[in-house]
């Protein structure tokens, strides 16, 4: 794939694998983040920095999974971008729907 995504002044990921899923109308986003001798991206930067490089906005974004690969300083993220806010609502777990708005919530906090 290759896609980089800016995420936040400090991280940089690479786009590994993007597909789009028309039976649910969603893009399926694997993305590798590199952050050698520095922590893991909070959620909240990741979804800010996906609705950013794919231009849409933030609440059509989902951040399903940051997995850290211990002592390497790699992080794998697992996303989806929705057509639509009802699209999302309708397949999205109601703990990922929660866990992606209290994450873009403190990031907003934080920035603010």
């Amino acid at each position: 794939m290759g896609k980089t995504i800016k995420i936040g002044n400090e991280y940089m990921g690479e786009v590994v694998s993007e597909k789009y899923n028309p039976l649910i109308k969603r893009i399926e986003l694997l993305i590798k983040i590199s952050h050698i001798g520095k922590g893991t991206p909070s959620r909240g930067l990741v979804r800010k920095a996906i609705a950013e490089a794919y231009n849409v906005s933030i609440d059509r974004v989902y951040v399903r999974k940051i997995e850290s690969e211990f002592g390497w300083g790699v992080t794998n993220v697992e996303a989806h971008i929705y057509d639509s806010v009802e699209r999302a609502k309708k397949f999205e777990p109601e703990y990922i729907i929660k866990r992606n708005e209290l994450a873009t919530e403190a990031l907003s906090v934080q920035q603010g």
